[in-house]
């Protein structure tokens, strides 16, 4: 049987090779430690906020509005950069993002006006948006050739990533300046991507075909945008929590239930842990009960979860409901991000993901206005309600997504 859309796995010029296996073992293992990079390096950003809007005079409206730079630049390049996969492939790109990414960390801190700070930022956030599709691009193509549902692992690592880059970002921030700090990043996502870039741009991209199965379409079109959109609608709605969690809890412990600031802060510390554990076991819950299962149970889960957090009469209360969020959340986004990629290859994941990101982008203010309008505790009811909006709608398009993936792996004519 000629090897057509095999893994490579031979050094080229070498005698033999390995085993498939170690070569899907070591892209496994490349592509953990981006999505650890990733969140690293967004985390180490974010712990310098307030130092930067020092350094650059800016007032809270002047701050919001250069911080919508990564938004902008991460929604616009979200939409450009499944073709750039399709083109260059997802590894590629995902080696490029990576170090445009760490160079736009030493940025920042050379701006001195919120104007220069919103320019830069529309560098950085490009360069995440363009990482964060293209990744998971890359780890779509992987679940699919290793069939086994690992994508929860990927999304565990951005966690992990994530909860350190605050951690030593917090520890350093007395110590070491914005400039230092950044620029110290920019040398650690540097050194890492030298490591592990090679191994992406070593191998090809897992073949996403077989002999009965039917390319991803270029384009998004009928049933597969609808169910695309299905895909990324669940996405926001477990996004929207995510930030509507990093932004407001806090400020709910500490201002509603008299919680001392310290004790507030570990709401999210404990919300990101739960959620951390919740994709580290997100594989053995997906191969146990399948993805639609995992769904509706992870948005149950929150939803239950958010009512306790929100409307508790107590700091512990409120804190185990978080707890319970932060477990029903875990693996929604990874998997409705994996299944729009299943559906329709890079295009499928960026489309997911920008409507992803742009639930992150809206729960907080949104979360803002209606806290005015009623009070915090009401308005934090809104990430229960879309929680179990994102179950309703996995349960919904469970026989449609089932369809759609029969025709994909059916003959076609000819065969």
């Amino acid at each position: 049987m000629p090897l057509l859309n095999k893994l490579r796995t031979v050094v080229p010029g070498g005698p033999g090779g390995d085993p498939a296996p170690v070569s899907l073992s070591r892209l496994r293992v490349a592509l953990t430690v981006f999505f650890a990079l990733d969140g690293f390096l967004f985390a180490g950003w974010v712990v310098r906020i307030p130092a930067i809007k020092q350094q650059t005079g800016s007032s809270a409206s002047d701050l919001g509005l250069a911080l919508l730079g990564v938004s902008a630049g991460a929604v616009v390049t979200m939409t450009l950069t499944g073709r750039l996969c399709r083109r260059f492939g997802s590894h590629s790109v995902t080696v490029a993002s990576a170090v445009l990414l760490s160079l736009s960390m030493a940025l920042p801190p050379l701006t001195h006006s919120a104007l220069a700070l919103g320019l830069v930022l529309l560098v950085f956030g490009a360069a995440y948006g363009g990482i964060n599709v293209a990744m998971n691009s890359a780890a779509v193509d992987l679940v699919r050739t290793m069939r086994r549902p690992v994508m929860p692992g990927f999304h565990a690592a951005f966690s992990l990533g994530g909860m350190l880059g605050a951690g030593l970002g917090g520890l350093v921030a007395g110590g070491l300046s914005p400039t230092v700090h950044l620029l110290a990043l920019t040398g650690i996502g540097l050194l890492v991507t030298a490591v592990a870039g090679p191994v992406l741009l070593r191998h090809r991209a897992p073949a996403a075909r077989t002999p009965t199965a039917s390319p991803a379409p270029r384009r998004l079109e009928g049933r597969t945008r609808r169910l695309v959109v299905l895909f990324g609608v669940i996405a926001l709605c477990t996004a929207y929590g995510e930030g509507a969690m990093a932004d407001w809890s806090a400020l709910h412990l500490e201002q509603d239930l008299n919680a001392h600031p310290g004790l507030a802060a570990a709401g999210y510390s404990l919300f990101a842990l739960t959620m951390t554990v919740g994709r580290l076991s997100g594989t053995a819950m997906l191969e146990r009960f399948g993805q639609t299962r995992t769904l509706v149970l992870g948005g149950a889960t929150a939803a239950a979860g958010m009512l306790i957090g929100a409307l508790g009469s107590s700091v512990w209360v409120a804190l185990a409901g978080f707890a319970v969020a932060g477990l029903g959340l875990a693996n929604i986004f990874p998997v409705a991000v994996g299944r729009a990629g299943e559906l329709a290859g890079p295009g499928g994941v960026a489309a997911a993901s920008t409507l992803g990101y742009g639930g992150m982008l809206l729960g907080p203010p949104a979360i803002g206005f209606l806290a005015d309008w009623f009070s915090l505790p009401v308005a934090l009811t809104t990430v229960a309600v879309l929680a179990a909006c994102a179950a309703a709608i996995a349960y919904a398009a469970r026989g449609a997504a089932v369809h759609r993936a029969v025709q994909r792996t059916a003959p076609s004519p000819g065969c």
